[in-house]
């Protein structure tokens, strides 16, 4: 090897040597650093408040506070929800070991009804601009409530609501405005009436400004927030979470349910295909256990139920069209009132209710005639079959002879003589031999002997 081989190798190894020290060095800075480098989960909340979405955020703050997080950074946009749901949900935020910050994000965003109760929860509270918060007067899903019933059920939340409010410093008599008088604030408008603590364009923009902030906990201590260059994690939704929420939504579970309904009519109508049946029977067991999470009026029910009754006694005795018609009218009435929304989104969509109610009700109708119809169809087998054709003499009966039906030689007897070539009607059987009489004479079917 020449000077020149030598002196390459020689570089090569000490390039080697310096890349391998560096790596060396760095990685331990590295690993130092992302250990350092404070930890902020995140979840993004955009559904109305219901069950589904409190076990979720309640799996958020346990995920936070195992994993080490500095905060649960909850992103939220709803047009409210249940108050049962919304109780659960301020309960585990205001026992939260880790610190929550709610931020009502994007822009056009808002944190309704429920959701601003929830807002004011939070250890943190900001808006974006451009969103809104507030409306929280509570709703009544059952319809009209006697006005003493009704008082206290206000009065009831907005005490819930100042009972942790003024503990976390905010404008009590502004969120009492949004509970008594359902009024809304703008971002800016909350953030000057002391009812949230930050408006931000950004997390990053967010979780900046609140570094180095000192807060009050709900048990009185006080905590200072260590954000700065902070690393988010997105907390996914689970699969069961998922389809969950896309169950518990009212119209898929109205679906589910007449659907399966229909599924399960035809099993009964020819038994042993089974899919149907199976298939029928999860779909109306998903949609109950849906309609279970979800408040469920009971006269609705009552009227589901006297539409199926009007359905069936139309297709069975018949009633011009009138049974038919009431049935539909009670299954639209029922599906649009089954649920006991206090928010439009958790209510049943009129055009879904309608469209349903007037195919299921045509649908009903239709097979349940059909069915009634085939128990009383002849046998398309055998002698029975033969009663009320049209028969031909081959010899004349007198009384007793064979005749052709459909092709068909039968040994018959008839009650005159008739001659050869005659045309005959059968009118009935005795096992193998047909009873006929004259085409022209009117029909009396004979029972069997």
């Amino acid at each position: 090897m020449g000077r020149y081989g030598k002196l390459q190798q020689f570089v090569r190894m000490a390039f080697a040597a310096a890349f391998f020290s560096v790596m060396a060095l760095g990685l331990p800075s590295l690993a130092l650093q992302q250990q350092q480098q404070p930890l902020v989960d995140k979840m993004i909340l955009n559904d109305t408040i219901q069950p589904v979405s409190a076990d979720e955020l309640k799996r958020a703050i346990a995920a936070a506070n195992s994993d080490g997080a500095q905060a649960l950074l909850i992103q939220m946009d709803t047009p409210g929800g249940l108050v049962d749901s919304m109780r659960e949900m301020v309960g585990a935020i205001l026992g939260s070991k880790v610190p929550v910050i709610i931020y009502v994000s994007p822009s056009g965003a808002r944190a309704g009804s429920a959701g601003f109760f929830i807002l004011e929860s939070a250890d943190v509270a900001a808006m974006a601009p451009g969103t809104e918060a507030g409306a929280a007067h509570v709703v009544s899903g059952m319809g009209k409530m006697d006005p003493t019933e009704m008082q206290k059920i206000e009065n009831d939340a907005a005490a819930f609501l100042r009972s942790y409010v003024t503990r976390r410093g905010r404008n009590a008599e502004a969120a009492a405005a949004a509970t008594e008088k359902s009024h809304s604030y703008t971002a800016e408008e909350a953030l000057n009436q002391h009812l949230i603590d930050v408006v931000a364009n950004s997390d990053t923009q967010l979780l900046n400004e609140l570094n180095g902030r000192e807060i009050t906990r709900m048990d009185g201590s006080k905590t200072t927030l260590h954000l700065a260059n902070a690393r988010i994690v997105v907390l996914r939704s689970t699969l069961r979470d998922e389809l969950l929420g896309w169950l518990v939504n009212p119209n898929i579970a109205l679906l589910f349910l007449v659907g399966g309904a229909l599924l399960i009519y035809l099993e009964f109508n020819t038994p042993g295909t089974i899919v149907p049946g199976a298939l029928g029977t999860l779909m109306v067991l998903l949609a109950i256990f849906a309609l279970n999470l979800l408040p469920i009026r009971y006269t609705a029910v009552l009227l589901l139920i006297a539409a199926l009754v009007l359905l069936v006694l139309e297709a069975k005795f018949g009633g011009h069209g009138a049974l038919a018609i009431a049935g539909i009218v009670c299954l639209t009435f029922g599906t649009l009132t089954l649920v006991a929304a206090p928010v439009p989104q958790m209510g049943v969509s009129p055009a879904v209710a309608i469209s349903v109610s007037i195919g299921f009700g045509l649908i009903t109708v239709f097979l349940v005639r059909l069915a009634t119809r085939a128990r009383k169809r002849k046998a398309l087998l055998g002698a029975d079959a033969l009663v009320g054709y049209e028969a031909k003499a081959m010899e004349a009966l007198a009384p007793s002879g064979h005749v052709l039906v459909e092709g068909e030689i039968w040994r018959a007897t008839a009650s005159q003589p008739v001659p050869a070539g005659a045309t005959l009607r059968v009118t009935g059987h005795d096992q193998m031999l047909l009873y006929v009489a004259p085409a022209s004479a009117p029909v009396e079917l004979e029972e069997k002997r």
